[in-house]
């Protein structure tokens, strides 16, 4: 278990992200003679999928429709994105990777809390959008499943090391700034020829004009033209520190003010135009005391070869032990499956008590020093944590490099999953039976 932030879905999810696509689930039920929009290696995208992921933007931006690009060109974004679910939903299947009921449950369940909600209050909600809960299930499942598909890449592919760490920390003036960015792409393929580059180079020079004459704003000039996954949101690349861009950026980004934008940038993907949308300092006065935590920690992980329900019952049969008397470090040593501390007993060292997320957390701050928790479970299995000790620390110089490991993790998992997506997109046989491609070859 190593101690970067893991990237949640049950407690963080909000209840648009599913409803917007979980349309698609019940037209798909209610019209049984429904066309098929696109195949996509052995599955299919149906014509109501597709229109109802159209009809949900649509419904988003039922204010400010005069952004959406026209409807050729919506359709073929969208269409894209489904063939991108489409495509890890395979491969994560191909891989064992499945999504048993329990979990399912237990997300809903999560997802309702932290809508302030019930399971039945959540259905209710459901309901009101013209949606069911057996609809949202499915398509929350399918998140689920491509989340996990998203960590197992991390886990074997993304490594920081102190190095880069350290080179990070010595920015000092790096770590405290952030930047809201925005970008527009417009994409090449790969081994693009001259007359492609020169395509491209003239669309995106256009679309820069029209920005720099004012003639459209850059979010609704992203929605009509950018080819980049965040098209549809304006372009929108959220709140980043300097290690979590891309380093031929970063020389750019310190000349810039507020609202500005440059480019045409040429990238590996294409051409790219960037807006520094706003920037804030958040670096703390004084210093930061928080409380510390030692522990050591049994998992038992939840796989293609164990699901939810195996590992549960392993994990009581393991507390069962431990209530019996049995050391903690020579159990953790037996039967632990976190392969980074199974040899040292399961020591996690001294950590902040949300190192490991917020159910990991809300067990460890519940026990007094030498207690032992009941199993509970994560998104990594399930776990019998003991807390050995506790602690009031200065932890800003340690909280600082865990937080830049994670950004340069961050930066590295977008860069290296957007490369694994593009090389699945381009390996795939797509036959597009709608749209303003539907007479073009398959590829």
């Amino acid at each position: 278990m190593t101690k970067t932030l893991p990237v949640l879905l049950a407690a963080t999810l909000a209840l648009s992200t599913a409803t917007a696509t979980a349309l698609a689930q019940e037209a798909a039920q209610l019209q049984p003679l429904d066309r098929i929009a696109a195949i996509v290696d052995e599955d299919v995208i149906l014509q109501s999928e597709l229109d109802d992921q159209i009809r949900a933007i649509r419904t988003q931006y039922a204010d400010r429709l005069d952004q959406l690009p026209p409807q050729a060109v919506l359709e073929r974004q969208v269409l894209e994105r489904l063939v991108l679910t489409k495509l890890q939903l395979a491969r994560a299947n191909g891989s064992g990777m499945r999504i048993g009921d329990e979990e399912l449950n237990y997300t809903l369940n999560a997802i309702a809390q932290n809508n302030g909600t019930t399971l039945e209050g959540l259905t209710q909600r459901l309901a009101a959008d013209g949606l069911t809960l057996a609809a949202f299930r499915q398509n929350l499942r399918e998140e689920l499943t491509i989340q996990r598909l998203r960590q197992n890449f991390a886990q074997s592919r993304i490594v920081v090391s102190e190095g880069e760490v350290d080179a990070a920390l010595a920015q000092a003036n790096l770590n405290t700034i952030q930047y809201n960015l925005a970008n527009i792409l417009v994409a090449v393929p790969e081994g693009a020829t001259a007359e492609q580059l020169a395509t491209a180079q003239t669309k995106i020079d256009g679309v820069k004009a029209l920005i720099d004459k004012g003639e459209m704003d850059f979010n609704a000039a992203a929605v009509r033209y950018s080819d980049g996954p965040n098209a549809l949101e304006g372009g929108d690349l959220g709140w980043r520190t300097m290690d979590e861009i891309p380093n031929g950026f970063t020389q750019l980004l310190e000349q810039m003010q507020p609202g500005q934008v440059v480019g045409p940038i040429r990238g590996p993907s294409g051409f790219q135009l960037l807006k520094l949308v706003n920037q804030r300092d958040t670096s703390a006065a004084g210093a930061q005391t928080v409380t510390e935590v030692q522990a050591r920690h049994i998992l038992v992980r939840i796989n293609a070869a164990q699901d939810d329900a195996t590992a549960r019952a392993k994990a009581q049969a393991i507390s069962a032990r431990l209530a019996a008397g049995a050391d903690f470090a020579e159990v953790a040593k037996e039967t632990s499956e976190d392969t980074n501390t199974r040899n040292q007993g399961g020591d996690l060292g001294w950590f902040a008590a949300d190192a490991f997320g917020p159910q990991f957390g809300q067990q460890v701050t519940s026990l007094t020093d030498g207690g032992i928790s009941a199993p509970f479970r994560t998104d990594a299995g399930w776990h019998i944590v003991q807390r050995m000790a506790s602690r009031q620390t200065n932890a800003a110089d340690e909280n600082r490099r865990a937080q830049v490991r994670e950004t340069i993790g961050r930066r590295k998992l977008e860069e290296e999953y957007n490369r694994f997506l593009q090389e699945m997109r381009g390996e795939a046989f797509v036959d597009f039976r709608s749209g303003d491609r539907a007479a073009s070859t398959a590829n």
